[in-house]
Formats: structure tokens, C-alpha cells, sequence
């Protein structure tokens, strides 16, 4: 009986632990009136451009990532942006983040990341061309707004996310983490977007890494997910609150620790090593899609019209950001 008692304490206690790590009081945002309308069109081509390497733009086939990245590069260019190359060796090859910024250069540092490069022989549209696609947007209508911040906006497309690299130094948002270490920058905040473009409508489409979180959560995949770390819930709320008041997207958040499978599966895995306060925004990966590191996750099975809700949630987020 009294084994009872303790597995009850201890099954309410996590309950009640996971509901407020879920439910996350809202924070007030000071509104900044801007007229944003992301572009659809840009999203579709960026992630067909990305996804139409003559190789798969994998840790193996140098030219396709040089491409990839060279597409980034011109594109922040493009719009006005001057990027910058983080290069790095390895095995005998030289790997490289492309970087542009925003805002001033004092001003505390708050990251935008998503990775260009894919696992294997796939094309990654959403694994991760959507992720470097919203990116892109976001940089755009910073460029076309032109916000007031007293922030210094750094958006970076990171290469080498995948295996056999993952979780390892090698990495190019661990490279990029350490140098912020290096050079004493203060970073306020670093979002990554890792996989913002595959939705459903249809029930039971949605998996969780635990039996429970289904109590709690959609069974429908037709939501996008703010990720941050247990105890830093405090960034997760504002990128939620964010989203929820500048896009019709449904959005959903979650505080947990990183044995959790999923948590920290993405680029800011190394900032949270670092102890820089970091998030990920994400349609969760394989917990919806199918596609994940298969040749199948081709630009055709992408939702733009969900995902044009995600990247203006994130950019109103940002806009409005204090």
C-alpha cells in the first residue's frame, strides 16, 4: 500500500510538472506595428533551389554543399546583407557556416539558425531546406522593414548537422557556438528551425516521444512546436507568445530535459552546452513525418501554406522581441 501511495505522489508530481512545463503563462508583448507578409513563392523556390543539387548536399559531396551554401551567400546578398564565410577544416576538406547580420553591432547577440546540409542521399526538403528557407524570409523582411532593435541579429546556415557529425565538435553550429565563447559576445537568445514544413490535417498523424504527452498535445500534425530546455522557460514563452499573437498557426510548446528523445536534436544542442539560452522551432521531425532521412522528403510533400504561418509567427516574434 505504501508502494502505492509514493508511485501515486510521484506520477502527480510529474503531471503537474509536465502541465507547466506545457501550459506556459503567457507573456505581454510590446506590439511594434509592421505589415509583414511573407512571401510563398520565396519559400518554394528557396527549398527547390537547396533541394536540386546535383549530389546530395551531404558531408561527402563537397561541390553540392559549396553550392548549397553559395545559394545562401547570394541570396543574403541579394537582399542587401553582406555575409559573411566560417570556414573550418576537416578530414582534409574546409566546411563553411555562411553569416549575415542585422542591427547594431554592440547590440546583444540573438542567433537565427537552421542547417543546409542533408544525411545521406536525400533531397532534405524538409530536412532541412525548410528550415534555411524560413531563414532566408525572416532576413528579408528584416532587410524590407527595417525594425528598429537594440539587438544584433545573426542569421547563420550552419553545414555538418547530420551524421556521422551530429553531437559531435565537429559540427558547424558547435564551431560557431564556441566562437561566440571566444570572442566574449553576449547572446541574448538562439533559435534554431529544424524542419518547419510538414503538416497534417488527418487524425492520429501525430507522435510523441512519451505515451503520456498525448494527454496533453494534438493527435493531428497540423501545429508548430517551440522546444527549449527544462528550467528555461522563460524564452520558449516569448517565441510562443510571439507566434501565437502574429500568425494563425496553431503552436504548441515544451520545457523538458534532453533524455527526452527529440529535446536536443537540432543546432541548439551546442548552444545549451555552452550555456547560452537557446530554443528550437520545429514540426517535430519523425514524430509526423515519414520522409525523415528518406529519399522521399522531396519539395512536393511541403505544406508553404503552413509553413508561410510559421516563418511570420517567427517573424513577428523577432520584430517585437524585448
Amino acid at each position: 500500500m505504501k508502494k502505492k501511495k509514493i508511485a501515486l505522489i510521484i506520477s502527480l508530481f510529474l503531471i503537474g510538472t509536465l502541465v507547466n512545463a506545457i501550459g506556459h503563462p503567457i507573456l505581454l508583448i510590446k506590439e511594434k506595428q509592421h505589415n509583414i507578409k511573407i512571401n510563398k513563392d520565396n519559400l518554394l523556390e528557396d527549398v527547390k533551389q537547396l533541394a536540386a543539387t546535383p549530389q546530395a548536399r551531404n558531408h561527402e559531396n563537397i561541390a553540392s554543399l559549396n553550392q548549397a551554401a553559395q545559394y545562401i551567400a547570394d541570396e543574403f546578398s541579394d537582399m542587401g546583407l553582406a555575409p559573411v564565410e566560417q570556414t573550418y577544416k576537416l578530414n582534409g576538406q574546409e566546411y563553411k557556416n555562411i553569416i549575415a547580420f542585422y542591427g547594431p553591432e554592440q547590440g546583444k547577440r540573438i542567433v537565427i539558425g537552421a542547417h543546409y546540409d542533408v544525411c545521406g542521399e536525400q533531397q532534405g526538403a524538409d530536412d532541412n531546406a525548410s528550415g534555411v528557407a524560413g531563414l532566408l524570409e525572416i532576413a528579408r523582411q528584416f532587410q524590407e522593414h527595417k525594425p528598429d532593435t537594440a539587438y544584433r541579429f545573426e542569421f547563420v546556415a550552419y553545414t555538418l548537422e547530420e551524421p556521422p557529425y551530429f553531437r559531435t565538435e565537429n559540427m558547424g553550429s558547435h564551431v560557431h557556438a564556441k566562437s561566440l565563447i571566444e570572442d566574449k559576445v553576449e547572446v541574448e537568445a538562439m533559435i534554431s528551425l529544424e524542419m518547419i514544413g510538414y503538416f497534417s490535417e488527418e487524425k492520429n498523424s501525430q507522435d510523441y516521444p512519451i505515451g503520456i504527452l498525448k494527454w496533453f498535445y494534438p493527435t493531428k500534425a497540423n501545429y508548430i512546436a517551440v522546444v527549449g530546455k527544462l528550467g528555461k522557460g522563460k524564452l520558449t514563452r516569448k517565441i510562443k507568445k510571439g507566434i501565437k499573437k502574429g500568425s494563425p498557426i496553431e503552436v504548441r510548446s515544451i520545457n523538458a530535459p534532453a533524455s527526452v528523445v527529440g529535446i536536443d536534436f537540432s543546432d541548439h544542442l551546442n548552444y545549451w552546452k555552452y550555456d547560452f539560452n537557446a530554443i528550437m522551432v520545429t514540426d517535430t521531425s519523425f514524430f509526423r513525418n515519414a520522409n525523415y532521412h528518406q529519399k522521399t522528403d522531396t519539395p512536393e510533400t511541403l505544406d508553404y501554406d503552413k509553413m508561410t504561418e510559421v516563418v511570420q509567427g517567427v517573424t513577428y516574434a523577432l520584430f517585437n522581441y524585448e
